[in-house]
This record gives C-alpha cells, structure tokens and sequence, in this order.
C-alpha cells in the first residue's frame, strides 16, 4: 500500500519558516522523482519543485531562491525547507511522485502566512 503523508504545516509570519516532511511508503523512493505540490483556494493545484533521482532540483519561479527541496533515501522522506514565506504562499501542500499519480494524493499539510 502505497502511503505519502505530509507534515510540519503551520500559521507562521511573513518572512518566516517552515520545513515540511513527507515521509513515504510502498515505493521504490530511491529511484523516484518526488515532489511537492501546492493549492491556494479557488486555484489550480500547482508543482512548487521537484528532485529526480540524482538529487537534481526545479523549482516554480515564484519560490526560487526561497525555498528548497532535499531528499533522504535512507528515511524514504523529501522535504521542503520553505524561508522568506509569503502570505501568497498560503496554500495547502503536498508531495506526490513527479510526474504526479492520481491514486497517491494524500491530505496535505495547511501552510498559513499571515502578514
């Protein structure tokens, strides 16, 4: 059974930080590109970054420089280390294999960036 749960949202300040966490299970995450995905109401889901299996990155340009995407292999786990969040960060956040699988959408996890 195939398992993505995310982890570490909060309510947080303008410029401030987060990292989220998503912890895994019934892949082969060390040969899977990874990534995280976000959506504000009333918009699309959208990708934020993604890490292939050689630790490559890409990153939306709204969050370039701000925010980044590492992996652990040993722990199954990809995280996102987000800094100098913006309230227009706000969203709900997930991970999921990049390109996405329909049947891995888990709940998210709730980032808040008040101004």
């Amino acid at each position: 059974q195939v398992q993505l749960v995310e982890s570490g949202g909060g309510l947080v300040q303008a410029g401030g930080s987060l990292r989220l966490s998503c912890a895994t299970s019934g892949i082969a995450f060390a040969i899977t590109a990874v990534g995280w995905y976000r959506q504000a109401p009333g918009n699309e889901r959208e990708l934020v970054a993604s890490i292939n299996i050689l630790s490559n990155t890409n990153y939306a340009e709204s969050v370039k420089g701000r925010f980044t995407i590492s992996r652990d292999n040993a722990k199954n786990t990809v995280y996102l280390q987000m800094n100098s969040l913006k309230p227009e960060d706000t969203a709900v956040y997930y991970c999921n294999t990049y390109p996405p699988q329909l049947r891995y959408w888990g709940q998210g996890t709730q980032v808040t960036v008040s101004s």
